[in-house]
């Protein structure tokens, strides 16, 4: 007998792929959805004992034993395949505002500076794989395909001046 649970656990575990994907083939999907630049294949077979089943329209992920482990990490791996898929197709986007007297962003070729009320600018590299949309001296759209890599961009560029409680001045 099979229960609901065990049915909606099946329709977690496949992933089906966007019909953009399959017109330019798996092998470039693959190539171009990097984590970390681990390969799903690598990623699946040399962390955990996790067996992913690659076809033309789906992923479907199988986890090869029953500890909690396998089975927490059967989960995050569903996770990062979707966040791959959805970052080669549509991408991702942040944005963030800067709110201050003189405060301002500035984007120049790769660098972006960063003026936030202190005696120095803060330039920071823009890493491999995002861009940075400056739309005014206060706004900045980050966009790019790898969720991960633009969480933690967006996450260092906030921390040169957190937002403060009670003005609410900062990034």
């Amino acid at each position: 007998m099979i229960s609901i649970q065990s049915l909606e656990k099946e329709a977690l575990q496949q992933l089906h792929f966007p019909q953009a994907i399959p017109s330019f083939g798996l092998s470039q999907f693959i190539f171009l959805a990097k984590i970390n630049k681990i390969i799903i294949s690598n990623i699946c077979n040399t962390i955990y004992p996790i067996n992913p089943n690659i076809t033309e329209t789906e992923i479907t992920v199988e986890p090869l034993n029953n500890l909690k482990h396998t089975r927490e990490m059967h989960g995050t791996t569903n996770a990062n395949i979707r966040n791959m898929i959805i970052g080669v197709t549509e991408g991702f986007t942040k944005g963030l505002e800067i709110v201050g007297v003189g405060y301002r962003f500035n984007v120049k070729g790769n660098t972006l500076s960063v003026q936030d009320g202190k005696s120095h600018l803060d330039n920071l590299e823009v890493p491999e794989g995002i861009t940075v949309e400056q739309i005014s001296n206060t706004e900045i759209k980050l966009s790019g395909i790898d969720k991960c890599a633009l969480g933690k961009f967006a996450a260092e560029i906030r921390s040169l001046r957190a937002p403060e409680p009670y003005k609410g001045k900062g990034i």
